[in-house]
């Protein structure tokens, strides 16, 4: 049997994560550690002990998807360094995009939408998670993004976990590709 750790129960924190974010968006900015822990971990660790040990969201596809995962084999396309390159390179646009919209409305040129934008497409108002004047506008637009993008590749991770493998997401996740490469560089 395997021995329990404190960090095995790390999926906790992914369900935390977005129960607080619906009810008040400015606790997305939380989502900034699954991106800067895993950066900081293979930066200074020099290893993926972050999507090996401590990702929450991982965790959470294996638990739920012991229930409701087909178990099918992953597409080999999802493996090859194209797919997961070009879904980083993707994904980091649309970080960068997000990160423009908030400059936009710190610089006075947009004001604040108050929306989630779900496969970087479809809007949702969020407005009941959010009261005006609770912080600075460019705040509160950098939460609305961060919270787009972590409920986007959350509902991407479901959606593969449920077609193929519990944790199909891992082998294209941005976090992880982007930790592989650091990794790759440092043992060089």
């Amino acid at each position: 049997m395997k021995k329990k750790h404190w960090y095995d129960n790390l999926w906790i924190w992914e369900i935390i994560y977005f129960s607080l974010g619906f009810f008040n968006i400015l606790f997305a900015w939380l989502g900034m550690i699954e991106f800067l822990l895993p950066l900081m971990l293979a930066i200074f660790g020099g290893n993926k002990a972050f999507c090996n040990n401590f990702c929450g969201r991982g965790q959470l596809f294996q638990k739920l998807g012991t229930k409701v995962s087909r178990n099918k084999p992953t597409p080999k396309f999802m493996y090859s360094k194209g797919f997961r390159y070009g879904f980083l390179a993707f994904f980091m646009t649309m970080f960068g995009n997000m990160l423009y919209q908030t400059y936009l409305v710190a610089a006075g040129a947009n004001s604040l939408k108050e929306v989630i934008t779900l496969f970087w497409t479809f809007r949702l108002p969020w407005d009941w998670a959010y009261t005006a004047g609770t912080t600075i506008p460019w705040v509160a637009q950098f939460s609305f993004g961060l919270y787009s993008m972590m409920l986007t590749s959350t509902l991407i991770g479901l959606i593969v976990m449920a077609l193929y493998k519990p944790r199909t997401w891992c082998t294209f996740c941005p976090m992880g590709c982007m930790t592989q490469g650091i990794c790759k560089l440092k043992a060089k």
